[in-house]
């Protein structure tokens, strides 16, 4: 008999929480907002920038927060002590001059910011290990948050990831520089399960994104390509097409070993391929005994695509030599 009489307190004490919980927001709020009419005597329209259209500017929007809902109630900022030289700063100062942890700083943001899964992972990622503050990259009394904006977004990343900003500059680069992608196209900067922040779990699932078509299945794969597209593939820029780490075949034989038959082609032995000449070749190398193949032209001038087409890998049932296996066409 108690312990059923203890549910139903129990019970009733949940009810009657539940009740109040949105009157106490309410009050909350009303404290907030009248304390925050305080700081509007000093910090009028002259002091802070326009920013009317910002997501903080919302007054219908029973989430906008107050100036204390970031900057805390700052007791002796409003009211400045008699024997203070100076007004002290509010409890909390974003920018560049803070004078508390980024960590304190972001866990203003994280109150509200928090509760949807693209900051889940903020805890321990790469930014936050770094001890950048969301200040850092975002401007909250202005209409014109330059990160939140693709056109402007990879001006506020080069800031610091100034390499990148020397790739996107190669001839071969995604079209970040002419606006039709940003880096969150690709990089979760809030904290991802991926390398490298990127959105997905892994880099070649944050590829397919786009690059469907080298996604496979396929019945001939080529075992780097469904490891990591970064093996052969720079993302962010490169001098050489398609955004290749190295010119083939030099990109492919530091993996693969290079076509060698009949002592043709430098790695064969062949004299004359490389200075000093030993000796004048009189005769073609390239004969019945090399199987046809001019391993000098392939390896020197040539690419290994030529047919090696299928480099993603091959769906081609063929038994023919040479087989689809080798990823020809």
């Amino acid at each position: 008999m108690t312990a059923a009489i203890s549910r139903v307190l129990a019970a009733l004490a949940l009810a009657i929480l539940g009740l109040l919980a949105p009157a106490g927001l309410a009050w909350s709020a009303g404290v907030d907002a009248a304390a925050s009419a305080a700081c509007v005597k000093c910090h009028d329209e002259e002091d802070l920038p326009e920013s009317r259209r910002h997501a903080h500017s919302v007054l219908a929007d029973a989430r906008t927060p107050t100036c204390v809902t970031c900057h805390g109630m700052s007791p002796t900022h409003v009211t400045k002590p008699a024997d203070a030289k100076e007004r002290p700063a509010p409890d909390r100062v974003f920018g560049k001059n803070a004078k508390v942890p980024a960590s304190t700083l972001n866990n203003a943001c994280l109150t509200c910011h928090q509760k949807d899964a693209k900051r889940a992972l903020w805890g321990g990622s790469q930014h936050d290990t770094s001890d950048l503050a969301c200040s850092t990259c975002h401007k909250n009394h202005t209409s014109n948050d330059k990160v939140l904006a693709r056109a402007s977004q990879t001006e506020v990343c080069y800031t610091c990831h100034k390499e990148q900003r020397a790739q996107h500059a190669r001839p071969s680069h995604h079209p970040v520089p002419e606006g039709r992608m940003s880096c969150s196209d690709c990089h979760n900067v809030h904290g991802s399960a991926g390398p490298k922040l990127a959105k997905r779990d892994s880099t070649n699932t944050t590829c397919y994104t786009c690059h469907a078509e080298k996604r496979g299945p396929f019945v001939h794969a080529h075992e780097p390509v469904d490891q990591d597209c970064a093996s052969c593939h720079n993302p962010h820029g490169s001098t050489v097409a398609s955004m290749l780490k190295a010119r083939p075949p030099m990109l492919c034989q530091q993996c693969h070993t290079p076509h060698v038959a009949g002592g043709v082609g430098a790695l064969g032995g062949q004299p004359g391929v490389f200075p000093p000449a030993v000796g004048a070749q009189a005769t073609s190398s390239i004969t019945g005994i090399s199987g046809g193949k001019n391993v000098v032209n392939i390896w020197q001038g040539r690419s290994c695509t030529n047919c090696h087409t299928q480099v993603h890998g091959s769906n081609n049932p063929s038994a023919t030599n040479p087989t689809p296996r080798l990823l020809t066409r």
